[in-house]
This record gives C-alpha cells, sequence and structure tokens, in this order.
C-alpha cells in the first residue's frame, strides 16, 4: 500500500488552500500508521489511551460526521449508525482496538472519498463558504457553523492528531521521519 502526502500549496483559492492542508494532514496521519503491525496499531504511549488504529477509526467518523451528517445533513452511515455512543462516548477510539490495520486504513481512505464528494456537491451548489451547514448543531441560539468553519476545523483536527501520531509512533519503533 503505497501512501502519498501532497505537500500544500503555496498558491491557490481559499478552497484550494484549506483542501490541500486537509489532504497533507490526512496522508501524514496515514503514513504515521503504515508499515506498522496490527498490534503495533493498538500500543499506547502513556498515561494517555489514544493508539494509531483507534485514530484512523476517530478521524473516519469525524470526516462523516462534518461532510456528511452536519455539511449535507445525511443521516449517518455505517458503523456509526449503530454505535452504542451512550454507552462509549469514545467509542470510535476504544472499537479500533484489535482491528487489522488494512480494515482500519480502509475505514479512513472510504471516508476521505465520500467527504470530498461531499465537499464538491456543496461547493457545486453554492460556492460560498460562509454560508451554513444543513445541520445546525443548537439552531435554539442559532449556532450552526459554516462550510468555512468545518475546512478549517477539519485542518485543526487533522493537525492536532498528527502531532500525537508523531510521538505515538516514535515510541512504537522510533520512527521521526514518517
Amino acid at each position: 500500500m503505497t501512501i502519498e502526502r501532497p505537500e500544500p500549496s503555496f498558491r491557490n483559492t481559499e478552497v484550494g488552500m484549506l483542501r490541500s492542508y486537509l489532504d497533507h494532514f490526512r496522508g501524514t496521519i496515514r503514513l504515521q500508521a503504515s508499515g506498522l503491525t496490527d498490534e503495533q496499531l493498538d500500543q499506547t504511549l502513556g498515561p494517555s489511551d489514544l493508539t494509531l488504529g483507534g485514530m484512523l477509526k476517530h478521524l473516519a467518523f469525524v470526516e462523516d460526521y462534518w461532510f456528511s451528517y452536519n455539511l449535507l445533513a445525511r443521516e449517518p452511515s455505517p458503523p456509526w449508525d449503530t454505535a452504542p455512543w451512550d454507552d462509549d462516548a469514545d467509542w470510535d477510539w476504544h472499537s479500533a482496538a484489535g482491528a487489522p490495520h488494512a480494515e482500519l486504513d480502509a475505514l479512513l481512505a472510504d471516508a476521505i472519498v465520500r467527504s470530498d464528494a461531499c465537499l464538491d456537491e456543496a461547493l457545486t451548489a453554492d460556492p460560498e463558504l460562509d454560508r451554513p451547514v444543513a445541520r445546525p448543531r443548537d439552531p435554539a441560539k442559532g449556532d450552526t457553523a459554516t462550510v468555512r468553519w468545518v475546512l478549517v476545523h477539519m485542518v485543526e483536527e487533522y493537525a492536532r492528531h498528527a502531532g500525537h501520531a508523531d510521538l505515538i509512533r516514535q515510541s512504537i519503533d522510533g520512527a521521526t521521519d514518517v
């Protein structure tokens, strides 16, 4: 499996710039998990319980949650639609334990493809980044994210977890330049 990490563009439209950073950090996370055994994906860096396997599944959920569920107001897709969120708010992280790397990476890669298609659909319908997403978070307060907010938030989400991934990966096999 070859995973590419594109470099963010120096010149681009606002959407193009945000998407290039998002793609860069998506690639970073997948690279940090590449080449490891399934058992290594379950390793933590104490005292945290974060794992690279859990991170792959969590980010697949976050992709679907923001781009499909919120941006386009679609119902959750499997496995998120039947996840026992009431029993475990961190089910996405915890349920990855013991799952094969290929399964977790495919879950994230597929979520990224769906997310990009959702974003393309939304921007084709209305390219305005300041427009609200289809599903308000708290309509009573008038709290609704914009398309711009979703893109910036996703860059932040991946960038934050890329730092975690760097530390976890280095603790597993010493790799510092993945």
